[in-house]
């Protein structure tokens, strides 16, 4: 039996940014100005303390339509330095605008970051040959590695098989954060290419693994980041069962926080703990006390306390 391109299955796995990743939010004061101190405090958490591998910064999660450029470069230097070699970072840049894009790359690679996370250009809506020249040209622009964020449901646009086949001929592209939530795309792109896939969904971490994907850029990894890893790791030493297990207690938590836009439920949570969050910008809103008992009641579910 022939095949007419390598499986999955015949190559090492490649985890280009280790297993579990965390869109991390960004802190701010009382009065929604950016608390540096509280991300260097909520970064130092997430890895010590929930086992990330990395550390997803200035996505959606992190409030990146709300912030400017400079406190945004400013954000990835305090991080960098703060956790050092013990995890890697990852930067948002991605906008609608190419050029944008690119200066926000180079300051990014400025500022240290490990690699990029560029999504593909919402509201605008370009066909699949703009989205390879868009790509491409950030890629060409920048020394980092790059993971593409495919994400149809906020931009508008998902990047088709094909273009994802054609994009991973470039040497800087390396992998994509996957929230299509379509698992036979998935598959025919990881069996096509060498793309380091992570699961851009929390609650299709596991499914995923089964088609080639090899992570998680995570939301719920804020409180569930320790035990997703446990997960993965089990997955990995050919025990299923176990990691079948923590799916489904974890499940109630990697759906509960998006009962409304994660980012308001993640910092209601940290707050909670006594971790940095602060409010949210508008035109986000800070968690209703009904939305907080909720969450309290998933992670409750999930065998996690929320005081």
């Amino acid at each position: 039996m022939t095949h007419d391109h390598p499986v999955a299955a015949d190559r090492a796995v490649s985890r280009p940014f280790g297993r579990v990743l965390t869109a991390m939010v960004t802190p701010f004061t009382s009065d929604g100005s950016l608390d540096l101190d509280g991300a260097v405090r909520l970064a130092n958490h997430l890895v010590d303390e929930q086992g990330n591998d990395a550390l997803v910064l200035n996505g959606t999660t992190g409030e990146s339509p709300t912030t400017t450029d400079a406190e945004k470069e400013r954000l990835i230097r305090a991080v960098v330095e703060a956790i050092g070699d013990r995890a890697r970072v990852v930067a948002g840049v991605g906008t609608n605008d190419t050029r944008h894009t690119i200066e926000l790359a180079a300051s990014a690679e400025k500022a240290g970051a490990h690699g990029l996370l560029v999504v593909t250009p919402y509201y605008n809506k370009p066909p699949q040959s703009g989205l390879v020249r868009h790509f491409t040209a950030v890629a060409d622009a920048t020394g980092l590695p790059i993971m593409l964020y495919d994400i149809p449901h906020r931009s508008g646009v998902p990047i088709e098989t094909e273009t994802l086949v054609r994009l991973a001929e470039h040497d800087r592209i390396v992998a994509v954060k996957d929230a299509k939530g379509d698992l036979t795309a998935t598959s025919w792109v990881t069996s096509r290419t060498d793309l380091a896939f992570y699961s851009g969904e929390d609650s299709l971490v596991l499914p995923a693994l089964a088609v080639g994907c090899v992570g998680v850029v995570g939301t719920s990894t804020h409180f569930t980041g320790a035990l997703t890893q446990r997960m993965i790791e089990a997955y990995d030493a050919g025990d299923p069962g176990t990691a079948l297990a923590l799916h489904r207690r974890l499940l109630p938590l990697f759906t509960g926080v998006f009962r409304t836009q994660g980012t308001i439920l993640v910092k209601a949570g940290l707050a909670a703990l006594g971790l940095p969050a602060g409010p949210v910008r508008p035109p986000l809103v800070d968690a209703t006390p009904d939305e907080i008992a909720q969450l309290r009641a998933d992670c409750a579910a999930a065998g996690l306390e929320l005081p």
